[in-house]
């Protein structure tokens, strides 16, 4: 299984709005089933990046597709040669 980075930007209007609560659904069960490994959106750029672990970028756009805000977005998918975080390192030995 390979990490992928899709970069997404996006525009808002008054239906958008109210396709968020499924969206979020719809993420929170790419958490739960391990597909998705971090999401994050700025409101300020419209933008949203997304770690997703698939074999191919095939599938990856196939995820992407079935997200109630699809419609609104552009995006590029990305491979990652290196993937790195604060919370993937063992948590720091503290003796008692």
């Amino acid at each position: 299984m390979k990490k992928y980075q899709a970069i997404i930007s996006f525009d808002m209007d008054e239906e958008f709005m109210t396709l968020v609560p499924p969206h979020r659904t719809y993420i929170n069960y790419l958490f739960n089933k391990g597909v998705i490994e971090t999401y994050s959106v700025s409101m300020e750029s419209q933008q949203s990046w997304i770690t997703i672990n698939a074999d191919t970028k095939t599938e990856v756009e196939d995820i992407l597709q079935k997200s109630p805000l699809f419609k609104y977005w552009s995006f590029e998918v990305v491979e990652l040669f290196v993937y790195d975080s604060q919370s993937n390192r063992l948590p720091a030995v503290q003796l008692n």
